[in-house]
């Protein structure tokens, strides 16, 4: 078998095991499968020596693969969490394996009208001494993976988090930062979807801007004892071709109260069962956040 047979062979492996642990309601499973099937294609397409693939094909059908798993599954997300008849279903995410099988020889129309994410190019210097430099590109949907608020329900409250800013002392250099957000219990297991902000625009001194809103999945009174949300910081790092955890923090039950808050960041990698934690830095540097809590 030819290595391109086996790069394919591969990338059909990660999507059917997404789409059964998402026929098995496996939400966080399948998430984590899809993400790595969009990293595998990121990575081919970045590749210096693609695999043999035509750069027609690649343009006009990996693009679109590598923008198709972020963007269809936020809309599956959404489906899955409202229930709603009119957004995006399993079985129309599972036309793309025939597309994945087929890329070689694959000439129909795409099955959905999603944009592909354009190219960003990223010039990096690898060397200081010298004048040549080189282009990298980025992927990451700028559109992020949030959810809406869950319907309000009697005496049940849900909470809203907005994250403000991170302070970091070279945040000017993070390429395309992000915050995933996640609720997990002690033993680290996911509580509630994972969620993506959108890619950070503003980057200030020693800040990097967010100033979106995140919606937690679960009301507050059904989160069980020793629970806490996470916030995991994540750029991308075109040298390598892919994105990686910076740092995390993390905010435990007692603090959950209206109003502003500051929580202290830790060294990766993200400890989520939080025996090992390490401080980031000494200096004064905080994931800023502001807590609104709904209640009906």
């Amino acid at each position: 078998m030819s290595d391109v047979n086996k790069t394919i062979q591969k990338w059909h492996a990660s999507f059917t095991k997404g789409t059964d642990f998402d026929s098995w309601g496996q939400l966080v499973e399948a998430i984590d499968e899809y993400q790595i099937l969009a990293r595998q294609l990121q990575k081919e397409v970045q590749s210096t020596n693609p695999s043999d693939f035509t750069e027609d094909q690649k343009v006009h059908t990996f693009l679109r693969l590598i923008s198709t798993p972020g963007e269809l599954m936020n809309s599956h997300i959404q489906h899955w969490c409202t229930q709603s008849q009119e957004e995006f279903k399993l079985e129309d995410l599972k036309k793309l394996e025939i597309i994945i099988k087929s890329i070689l020889t694959y000439n129909k129309d795409f099955p959905f009208d999603v944009q592909p994410v354009p190219l960003r190019p990223l010039i990096v210097v690898p060397n200081v001494n010298t004048e040549k430099s080189q282009t990298f590109f980025s992927f990451m949907s700028p559109t992020g993976t949030l959810l809406p608020r869950l319907p309000s329900e009697p005496r049940m409250s849900l909470l809203t988090i907005k994250i403000d800013k991170i302070g970091l002392k070279d945040a000017g250099q993070c390429i395309d930062p992000y915050m995933t957000v996640s609720v997990k219990d002690l033993s680290g297991i996911d509580l509630n979807p994972v969620q993506d902000t959108p890619v950070a625009t503003r980057k200030e001194d020693t800040y990097v801007h967010f100033s979106v809103d995140i919606e937690i999945q679960r009301h507050i009174e059904r989160l069980p004892k020793g629970a806490a949300i996470f916030f995991e910081f994540k750029h991308y790092k075109p040298k390598k071709g892919f994105t990686s955890t910076k740092c995390f923090a993390f905010m435990e039950m007692d603090e959950i109260k209206p109003g502003p808050i500051v929580i202290e960041l830790y060294k990766k990698p993200t400890d989520f069962k939080r025996k090992k934690l390490q401080l980031l830095t000494k200096k004064p540097l905080y994931l800023h956040l502001h807590q609104t809590l709904h209640k009906d």
